[in-house]
């Protein structure tokens, strides 16, 4: 979808994609602006034989509430694109340039002919339990390249770009609403800040993950920091979760979802006891719930006040129980949803 042009945005992009070398100085850019994001501005970019998708990081989010974050995460999504590209290029956009100074990058543009969004497809009710496996196990693969690896650790140490883009707005801010889980919270949030597991991408989402002709390709990684993976499994278990709230017909379609991924996530961990991972995720994702109806940035499909209220309950309830596997979750969910 595209919105109304900015009439200076053309020549800032000729500019950086001049510096860049991805064209030549004087050549026709043709900008449409993409719609959807609410902490980078996003072009498609046509300039010359080239067609690439454009980003600039923006220092203050178009969200309600106040938020702002470092626009040197821009910097941060290219080197995260360019690493995994190094494990499996098929799974990431390939980075085209970069002009750091501006907080701007190109890269590969996909045409949603063959590149279909993940989250429209499950909004559509096409909830395809084999695809949600292949993200497990993609995702998996991603976290065990990263794991255990000082090199990664030491370029990927971005835990105050992290802090302002995630825990901040997600857990912290959320936690402020809910002063009897406050203490639970603080101490989930505490817990991904100190640790040093493996690379983190921090934006694992359906509207984050298209579906490409060899499976899943991984978008928007802004966020990503050296921690705990559970993040990444939780953050994107979560949406699966609330898709149910959302459209109440495909919540068992969702459902088989979520245990699909989760299964070939744990499947592919190597790097520690799956059931460790299985219980950190289990204990994040009442906190994430709670953090997509009263955190900073909450999913935009839940509007109806009975629904927020159905989602805030059931989290508390997952809260006090305490569970320390993803099925418990799913089951409980399951029930409480209806």
């Amino acid at each position: 979808m595209s919105v109304e042009p900015n009439p200076d945005d053309k020549d800032m992009l000729a500019a950086s994609l001049s510096r860049m070398g991805l064209i030549a100085d004087g050549a026709r850019v043709t900008a449409t602006p993409l719609s959807g994001g609410i902490s980078c501005d996003v072009w498609h970019v046509k300039a010359a034989d080239r067609e690439m998708i454009v980003k600039r990081a923006l220092p203050r989010l178009r969200v309600a509430a106040e938020w702002k974050a470092p626009v040197e995460r821009a910097a941060t999504e290219a080197d995260w694109f360019r690493l995994v590209a190094e494990f499996d290029p098929r799974i990431v956009p390939e980075v085209l340039g970069e002009d750091r100074a501006q907080h701007v990058f190109a890269m590969e543009y996909l045409p949603p002919e063959t590149h279909k969004l993940w989250k429209a497809e499950l909004a559509a009710g096409r909830a395809d339990a084999d695809f949600a496996a292949r993200v497990g196990e993609r995702l998996a693969h991603i976290h065990a390249f990263t794991a255990n690896r000082e090199d990664v650790m030491h370029d990927f140490a971005h835990d105050a770009q992290f802090h302002a883009l995630r825990l901040e707005p997600y857990l912290l801010h959320s936690a402020k609403k809910h002063p009897a889980l406050a203490p639970r919270i603080r101490a989930l949030a505490d817990g991904i800040a100190k640790a040093r597991i493996a690379l983190m991408q921090g934006d694992i989402s359906p509207k984050n993950i298209l579906i490409g002709p060899e499976g899943p390709v991984f978008l928007d990684a802004e966020t990503a920091c050296y921690g705990d993976p559970a993040f990444d499994l939780a953050f994107c278990l979560n949406h699966l979760l609330l898709k149910g709230v959302w459209h109440r017909a495909f919540k068992a379609a969702y459902l088989k979802s979520f245990a699909a991924l989760a299964d070939a996530y744990l499947e592919n961990v190597t790097w520690e006891e799956p059931a460790d991972i299985e219980a950190r995720t289990a204990a994040l994702l009442p906190a994430l719930l709670l953090a997509r109806v009263d955190g900073k940035s909450p999913v935009e499909y839940l509007t109806a006040e009975k629904d927020k209220a159905l989602v805030r309950e059931t989290a508390k309830a997952l809260f006090a129980a305490r569970h320390s596997t993803l099925a418990e979750i799913a089951a409980d969910w399951d029930s409480a949803v209806g």
